[in-house]
């Protein structure tokens, strides 16, 4: 967005396309918690930093703020979004850890629910249960193996 920011009696005036909004608050870069009024109203919002800006959170709802030079915003347009991994068909190892047992066999029907595998983190053993109907199509850890985050234990058909 490219609006017209400005300062009038102690406040700061932010020109958005359909209106204009008063924004009064004391705080400070680093604060993690912003207080404010915003067109009068009393707001406190959650303040997280992130590469090139903020993380606002208020309510339960958030949103992020990036500073950029224009080239940067420019370039920045331009980035393909990342598409969010298909695992529907696979079971990862949700931490660091050591396979303690395989709970499945390959070509056996799961419901969902039943435990697949046993995975053994930080000397607690986590059960990791099929969270719908599948049919195990490969199995590619054994017992005793050590898995890292996100290791494929096996796959589904």
């Amino acid at each position: 967005f490219e609006g017209a920011v400005t300062e009038q009696g102690g406040a700061v005036l932010v020109a958005l396309p359909e209106r204009t909004l008063s924004v009064v608050s004391d705080w400070v870069p680093g604060e993690p918690v912003w207080h404010g009024t915003l067109d009068g109203v009393k707001v406190a919002a959650q303040v997280r930093p992130i590469l090139n800006g903020i993380s606002l959170g208020h309510a339960g709802a958030y949103a992020q703020a990036r500073v950029y030079t224009r080239r940067e915003a420019e370039l920045a347009a331009l980035m393909p979004e990342k598409a969010a991994a298909d695992t529907g068909k696979v079971l990862l190892c949700p931490m660091p850890g050591l396979v303690k047992s395989i709970a499945v066999t390959q070509g056996q029907e799961v419901k969902a629910g039943e435990p697949l595998a046993m995975v053994e983190a930080m000397k607690m053993e986590n059960v990791l249960r099929a969270e719908k109907d599948v049919t195990i199509a490969k199995i590619l850890a054994k017992q005793g193996d050590s898995l890292a985050v996100d290791a494929v234990i096996m796959e589904f058909a």
